[in-house]
């Protein structure tokens, strides 16, 4: 399978998602917690470059082996924080719309919220959004791992 584009990005989409990088970063989320749920989410929306480039991303920010394999099951770890499951919750529920799940419940915000402040929590969620976002452009455009990242 190829990709599909092989052109120069426009330079005001480029800028605007620089911005809203930086508008995640500024947040003050856990870099770590930010590169568990795009892998988490990229892995449900099957999007190769996105888990690769987060594994490669998450062990740059200090992430082990051992808990980049067990993200897909993190549920059956003990390798994860209660506050790192609400996000992984979190990010599994805010991706799985599509596949008639109930979405983001009020137990699943309860439990984020009781560990991440109102500023992480957006950064969380445009985070998560993000990561869906170019899960989709990578799918549409037969994005292969590790040929642009």
């Amino acid at each position: 399978m190829q990709a599909r584009m092989n052109r120069t990005p426009n330079q005001d989409v480029t800028t605007a998602v620089q911005h809203l990088y930086k508008a995640v970063h500024a947040g003050g989320a856990d870099a770590r917690v930010l590169e568990l749920v795009h892998l988490r989410a990229s892995q449900i929306n099957g999007c190769s470059p996105c888990v690769y480039a987060g594994v490669a991303s998450a062990k740059k920010s200090g992430e082990t082996d051992e808990r980049l394999h067990s993200v897909v099951a993190w549920r059956e770890t003990p390798f994860f924080t209660d506050a790192e499951r609400a996000a992984l919750a979190l990010a599994e529920a805010a991706t799985r719309i599509q596949d008639g799940a109930p979405g983001v419940t009020d137990e699943i915000w309860d439990a984020a919220a009781a560990h991440f402040d109102e500023d992480q929590l957006s950064s969380i969620i445009l985070h998560i959004a993000l990561t869906n976002f170019f899960n989709r452009i990578n799918h549409t455009v037969r994005e292969q791992a590790g040929k642009t990242w």
